[in-house]
C-alpha cells in the first residue's frame, strides 16, 4: 500500500468523489433523462472497438502531503455489449491506462518533489442513462512506481510519501457528455487522481 494510512484517505476522497459526481451527473442527466428513455432499452448505444481517452489529472493532496498534477491516457475495450442488468441500457467493458503525476513538494519539506507513473488496470461498467450522457464505475486494480529527482530520503522525510513501487485496489467514478456518437466529454473521480478529458470512439 502506499502508506498506512490510504484505505481511510480513499474512504474520506471517495466520498468527496461520489458527491462531486452526483452534483455533475446527477443534475444534468435527470434533466436529459426527462427528454428520453434510453436507460430503458437495452443495446441502444454506439458499437465501437475501443474508447480512447487522453486526459488532464490532479492528484489529491493526501498522497504525496502536497497535491499533483499531470497528465495521462485511458483505453477501454468492450465485452459485452449489454451488461449485467439485461432490463436497462449498460455494457461492460475492460479499462487501462498509463498516468503520470508530478508532486511539486511536500508540507513537510519544500524541496521534495516526486513523479509517479500509474498503470490502472479495471472493469468499467456503463450506464446510458440518457441520449447525451452515461456514467461508469471502475473497480480494478492500480499498480504504479515512483521517482524522486530532487528528495532521495523522501520516504524519512515525508510521513505520507508512498513506497517507491507497489499495488493497491483502486475505484473510479466516471461520466460522459456525448457530443456525438464519436466523442465525449469524460470525468473520473476517484483515488488517487481526479481527471478531465476527451473520449474517442473510432
Amino acid at each position: 500500500m502506499r502508506s498506512n494510512v490510504t484505505s481511510v484517505l480513499a474512504a474520506r476522497g471517495l466520498g468527496l468523489a461520489v458527491a462531486a459526481l452526483a452534483a455533475v451527473v446527477v443534475v444534468g442527466g435527470e434533466r436529459a433523462a426527462r427528454a428520453d428513455d434510453t436507460i430503458k432499452r437495452p443495446g441502444d448505444h454506439p458499437s465501437y472497438p475501443v474508447e480512447i481517452e487522453p486526459h488532464a489529472l490532479f492528484g489529491w493532496g493526501d498522497v504525496y502531503a502536497a497535491g499533483g498534477f499531470g497528465v495521462g491516457a485511458r483505453f477501454a475495450i468492450p465485452v459485452v455489449r449489454n451488461g449485467f442488468v439485461p432490463q436497462i441500457n449498460n455494457a461492460v467493458a475492460v479499462s487501462f491506462g498509463l498516468d503520470w503525476i508530478h508532486y511539486d513538494s511536500c508540507w513537510y519539506h519544500g524541496d521534495c518533489s516526486a513523479n509517479y507513473f500509474d498503470l490502472p488496470v479495471a472493469m468499467q461498467w456503463n450506464f446510458y442513462v440518457a441520449q447525451r450522457w452515461s456514467v461508469f464505475g471502475e473497480p480494478g486494480v492500480l499498480l504504479y512506481f515512483g521517482s524522486y529527482p530532487s528528495c532521495p530520503l523522501a520516504p524519512n522525510l515525508c510521513p505520507n510519501h508512498p513506497p517507491g513501487t507497489g499495488v493497491e485496489p483502486a475505484f473510479f467514478l466516471g461520466g460522459r457528455y456525448h457530443l456525438t456518437d464519436s466523442a465525449s466529454l469524460t470525468m473520473r473521480i476517484g483515488f488517487p487522481t481526479f481527471s478531465f478529458g476527451v473520449s474517442f470512439f473510432p
